[in-house]
């Protein structure tokens, strides 16, 4: 089992670093990669010259997605595997855009206080036990800016007993102890409890093995993102 610099263990993006090779395309087939991460880019409302940092960047697909969009952000993602920083560097280097990658942990973020007025997250929070959610929350709202956002794609709440049924195959991937507070919904919880503001859920995505759920929070003063239908 690997293990992270703390000591305890790192789950992979799926879940064994052998597989790591084949995460884009499981990513693509199985989550309805393009809608979610359209949704979550639409919420964050990017606008030029922001600072944006992408939390669990994995390969980089969220991050480059965001540069097509509003190409003079500055643009950084942050991962804790080695190997995936990789991948996403050499992906970012064909599309010819401007990336700057950082290998650390959420919970520990290589990062100065308020240096962030977007924060974006996709398919990570459900790889954390409950008390590095926490805490990865809190680093985050440190590193946030007064008035910036943390926007987050991640599994939730099943919309439906068929919703729930399908996520029990994530579950048996990537842990049921990691995975268990997003099916129970409490992801928002703690993102009040790390000092964010107005946590509300913007969309609802039923996917091959689950909700998709696309949360916004706000640190401070600052204009909410429009709520969508869930």
């Amino acid at each position: 089992m690997t293990m992270d610099k703390s000591g305890k263990p790192y789950i992979h993006a799926l879940r064994y670093s052998a597989l790591t090779g084949l995460y884009d395309p499981v990513v693509a087939l199985t989550t309805r990669e393009k809608t979610f991460k359209r949704a979550l880019l639409d919420a964050a409302g990017l606008e030029s010259g922001q600072q944006v940092l992408d939390v669990g960047c994995g390969t980089g697909t969220l991050a480059i997605a965001a540069m097509r969009r509003v190409p003079s952000l500055r643009m950084h993602g942050l991962d804790g595997d080695p190997d995936i920083l990789e991948r996403a560097r050499a992906k970012t280097a064909r599309s010819g855009l401007e990336v700057v990658y950082s290998e650390g942990m959420s919970f520990d973020l290589p990062y100065p206080d308020g240096r962030f007025d977007r924060v974006l997250s996709s398919l990570f929070f459900h790889h954390l036990m409950l008390e590095d959610k926490l805490r990865s929350f809190r680093e985050i709202h440190r590193v946030t800016r007064n008035g910036g956002a943390l926007y987050v794609a991640d599994w939730g709440a099943p919309q439906n007993g068929l919703m729930r049924l399908a996520f029990f195959g994530i579950q048996l991937l990537d842990g049921f102890e990691t995975t268990r507070p997003n099916v129970q919904g409490k992801l928002p919880e703690l993102m009040e409890q790390a000092g964010f503001e107005r946590v509300r859920v913007i969309r609802n995505i039923p996917t091959l093995f689950g909700t998709m759920t696309i949360y916004a929070a706000h640190k401070g003063h600052g204009q909410p993102s429009p709520v969508r239908d869930a």
